[in-house]
Formats: structure tokens, C-alpha cells, sequence
């Protein structure tokens, strides 16, 4: 049941976002790094860097040489780490709980890694939500950088959790930020060890 749940936190990461637009995005210095979008505080450390930190960290340089793109670069990012975060959670919760179903049951799923191959009218299903929730998703991702609206911004917040002080909501971001980015590296590591082992979690030999 892998890639169905898989596929399933893409949908959901697609169509939600964490940071409502009620709030306009602030005007920045154009010397602030990446347009003074979060992200870039570090001070994380990265061995085997010439920096050692992930403060302003852009080792290809897109800040500098794409600037224009700045806001599709972050759009992109908090997508990824927003289906990632659910997929994570998609992976893990099969392993000790299914839906209804004896398509879904563990006699016919052992493993969360086979769903994929075993249910492939659900993938179809599941492909065409995807890719109608990307389709609506178009205008706001044609907008950006045309009027004023934070990148990954879809003002879905039903139970207004965002901030109202700017100071709490740039917290609020660089913990969606930050937790984003250890997802993605997550479910990579997940599926890998799913895949080479054969094994429910914790995916070990």
C-alpha cells in the first residue's frame, strides 16, 4: 500500500497549504538573501561544506542567478516538503492499521511497499486527482511575483492557527520549512529501506 499512500500525501500537499494569505508579504532589501525569505538562518551544521553551516546556504548559487525564480524555487520546496510530511505519516500508520477492505488488508498487502503493483485502479484514481488538483493550482503558480501573494500560500487555514504577529508567523514558516526538508530526506530513506529489504518498519535488515 506504499505508493498509494504515497501518492495520496501528494494530493493532499498539493491542495493544502499551512500559511494563509491574510497576511501580505513584506518588502525586503534586494541584498537580503533569497529576498529575505525564511530558511536561510542555519545555523545548522553541513559537514563537508565549504561553509560548515547552513546559514545562507546556496552552494549553486539559483539566489544569485535566478533570482526571478526565487518565489517558484520556494513554492516548489514547500510543496515537496508538505506531500512529504504526509507521506511519512502514509507510510508508517498501513503498517499497523488498514481501511475496509479486503484489497487493503494485510493477507493481501503484507508489505505497505506493494501497494503500488497490487492496486492499480486505485493508482488510476489517484493519478487523476493529482493531476486535476495541479491543474487548478496553475493560476496561483502563474501569478507569482505578479501580485501579492506569499509563496505556497493557498489561505487555507480552517482552524486559524497562523499567527497574526509577523514574528510568529516567520516561525511558523521556517518550522514548516525545516520539517519539510527533513520529510523529503524521510521517505526517501523509508522507501529505500522498504524496497532493498523487504521489511515493514522500521524498513531495517
Amino acid at each position: 500500500m506504499t505508493k498509494f499512500l504515497l501518492l495520496a500525501a501528494a494530493i493532499a500537499g498539493s491542495a493544502s497549504a499551512f500559511a494563509p494569505a491574510q497576511v501580505a508579504q513584506t518588502k525586503t532589501a534586494a541584498s537580503a538573501f533569497a529576498d529575505g525569505m525564511v530558511g536561510g538562518e542555519g545555523p545548522e551544521p553541513i559537514p563537508f561544506s565549504t561553509q560548515f553551516s547552513s546559514k545562507e546556504w546556496d552552494p549553486a548559487g539559483f539566489t544569485e542567478r535566478a533570482p526571478e525564480w526565487l518565489p517558484w524555487f520556494r513554492e516548489a520546496e514547500l510543496k515537496h516538503g508538505r506531500a512529504a510530511m504526509l507521506a511519512t505519516v502514509g507510510f508508517v500508520v498501513p503498517e499497523f492499521m488498514r481501511i475496509p477492505g479486503e484489497q487493503f488488508s494485510f493477507e493481501s498487502i503484507p508489505n505497505v511497499i506493494q501497494a503500488h503493483d497490487a492496486l492499480p485502479d486505485s493508482m488510476i484514481q489517484i493519478f487523476g486527482w493529482i493531476s486535476f488538483l495541479e491543474a487548478v493550482s496553475m493560476p496561483a503558480l502563474a501569478g507569482l511575483g505578479k501580485y501579492d501573494r506569499r509563496p505556497g500560500d493557498f489561505g487555507f487555514d480552517p482552524m486559524g492557527l497562523y499567527p497574526v504577529t509577523e514574528e510568529k508567523q516567520n516561525e511558523m514558516q521556517l518550522a514548516e520549512l525545516k520539517n519539510g526538508r527533513l520529510a523529503m530526506i524521510a521517505i526517501g530513506g523509508m522507501v529505500t529501506g522498504a524496497a532493498i529489504t523487504g521489511n515493514g518498519f522500521p524498513y531495517l535488515p
